[in-house]
């Protein structure tokens, strides 16, 4: 069975190749896609429209940019898999959650047992939570099996 998954959420680790990684070990038929993970290249997406006085009107700009790849590849994928790190805030990873939620599209969250207070409403929406990549793999390998 062909699916597509959508990795969303935290791009300071790297998750998205442990379960490509894994789901390639277990000769998963899944295309990967996600947004644009080069930090500055995202920042800079509506850079070639205009320079910009304001950092506001920049990052807006780089937004709508980057949200033409982001909900097409949203709207299209079978599943999405949000991660959430302990580091950083992920805004864009709750939006991503709350826009599946929206679309009836089935998400699973990724996330450590620290941040399940925080992300209550978004576990509640989802499908699944993982605390591991491995976790995922094993949900893929389910959902995809003949």
């Amino acid at each position: 069975m062909s699916f597509s998954v959508y990795l969303s959420g935290e791009i300071h680790t790297d998750w998205r190749d442990e379960i490509k990684r894994g789901a390639k070990e277990a000769g998963l038929d899944i295309e990967f896609t996600s947004a644009v993970t080069d930090h500055d290249a995202s920042d800079a997406a509506g850079d070639h429209l205009g320079e910009e006085s304001s950092q506001f009107w920049r990052d807006h700009k780089s937004a709508k940019v980057n949200a033409i790849r982001t909900k097409t590849l949203i709207e299209m994928a079978d599943l999405v898999v949000v991660r959430f790190g302990d580091k950083y805030k992920q805004w864009n990873a709750a939006f991503d959650a709350g826009y599946c939620a929206a679309l009836d599209k089935p998400y699973v969250t990724l996330h450590g047992e620290e941040i399940v207070h925080p992300l209550k409403e978004v576990d509640a929406a989802a499908q699944a939570w993982a605390t591991s990549t491995d976790q995922v793999v094993e949900i893929l390998k389910y959902i995809t099996r003949a």
